[in-house]
């Protein structure tokens, strides 16, 4: 399968080719890495793609992170990659002194193919003990 570069000039975000062929991925690994997002879903529980979206809005503005900031990762890296990275930034807590700029950088290395969500999501997943909070 060949992977097609984007261009410079579309900068219109056009279905599954938005985020630059960056994949999500499936939203129970995210929940598994990122546990504490599940308590900003709706109803306190995250059922689909949507929801964890939402959820993701919240934490934004709690976090601090500009409204700008998170458009451009939803253009950059598509809106499910960019819930999840915010999802992931939540879990790392106190770790990260700036999320707006942590989430810019990781917004730019995107798109310059430099960044991939899935070693920071199974690093979460190790260091939560690859258990999952709402097992039962």
């Amino acid at each position: 399968l060949k992977q097609q570069r984007p261009s410079g000039r579309n900068t219109q975000a056009t279905g599954p080719v938005a985020g630059h062929g960056l994949k999500s991925f499936p939203l129970g690994l995210v929940l598994q890495a990122c546990p504490q997002i599940l308590d900003y879903g709706p109803g306190g529980t995250i059922g689909n793609w949507r929801d964890l979206m939402s959820a993701a809005v919240i934490v934004r503005s709690m976090l601090g992170v500009s409204p700008s900031a998170y458009e451009e990762a939803c253009a950059g890296m598509g809106p499910e990659n960019a819930a999840t990275v915010i999802a992931c930034i939540l879990e790392r807590g106190g770790h990260i002194n700036s999320p707006g700029g942590y989430l810019r950088d990781l917004t730019r290395r995107t798109e310059r193919g430099e960044f991939a969500i899935g070693p920071m999501l199974m690093a979460l997943v190790r260091a939560n003990g690859g258990v999952r909070r709402d097992a039962g």
